[in-house]
């Protein structure tokens, strides 16, 4: 089994591991693929990255992520699960299903942060189009679980 599980490195990293290898324990030989999306860079997207301080601080981002990503990686593959580790820049909910679909996953796991019905009709929840375009089982774990560790 393909699981995917997406991180944003915020409290839902813990809960959404643990899912992970409980899954991956149902499924001997499932391979684990811990995606992170980066902002996009803003040259790409029609804007001035800026001074070179900026730039700086966007490639020490990059390079952070990639860190904790490795890090995720290395404990899921400390409990003997098969993982791999990609760092995409792009639109979130985007390149989830696009990685979902490249990669044929039999499931995504991720977290919804619940900002609530506003921010959803403003900026669409992420959780939300993931559930509503993916072609496979989404789990996802709520804000609750993260409060309560």
């Amino acid at each position: 089994m393909n699981i995917l599980a997406a991180l944003d490195f915020s409290g839902f990293t813990e809960p959404i591991l643990r899912a992970v290898d409980r899954i991956a324990a149902a499924s001997p030989g499932s391979r684990v693929w811990l995606l992170h999306v980066a902002e996009p860079d803003p040259s790409f997207v029609g804007y001035d990255a800026g001074p070179p301080v900026v730039r700086d601080q966007v490639a020490a981002e990059y390079r952070r992520e990639h860190q904790q990503l490795q890090d995720c990686v290395a404990r899921v593959r400390g409990r003997g699960r098969e993982a791999s580790a990609l760092l995409v820049q792009g639109a979130i909910a985007d390149t989830i299903l696009a990685e979902a679909a490249r990669l044929d996953v039999q499931v995504i796991v991720m977290g919804s942060h619940g900002y609530g019905t506003i921010a959803e009709l403003i900026v669409g929840g992420v959780s939300k189009v993931v559930l509503r375009k993916a072609g496979c089982p989404v789990l996802v774990i709520p804000p609750k679980l993260v409060s309560e560790g």
